[in-house]
């Protein structure tokens, strides 16, 4: 199990909290820290179920809109987003059954063994 983590995002802290507190320990990758890869970009946008880059492109509190990326090909948002790791939308839980950004926090119950008691 990943969390691809931002401590200084409330939600990304709470589902990491949470995890923890019923019992999980997830590897835990501060993706503003270590970037990010096009394989690894690629692998999470497969692992959602062949999803467009788009539909994980942080568009609150960053240019995003104004760049033109809502709209642009995948191509150009992975590169985007490699260039502006903040880019990504947080936090994304991955685990064997796939990979989900979990906003709200009740989306990481669609890939845990066991459900977290979240609304």
């Amino acid at each position: 199990m990943i969390l691809y983590h931002n401590p200084k995002c409330s939600t990304s802290r709470k589902a990491l909290s949470l995890l923890e507190d019923n019992g999980y320990r997830p590897e835990v990758v501060e993706y503003l820290k270590t970037g990010w890869t096009q394989a690894t970009l690629k692998g999470l946008l497969q692992q959602m179920g062949g999803i467009a880059a788009r539909d994980i492109l942080r568009t609150r509190n960053t240019d995003a809109a104004e760049r033109g990326l809502t709209t642009a090909d995948d191509a150009t948002v992975i590169a985007a987003m490699i260039a502006e790791p903040v880019l990504v939308e947080r936090p994304i839980l991955v685990t064997e059954k796939g990979a989900v950004v979990a906003r709200p926090l009740s989306r990481m119950n669609e890939i845990l063994e066991r459900p977290l008691p979240v609304e």
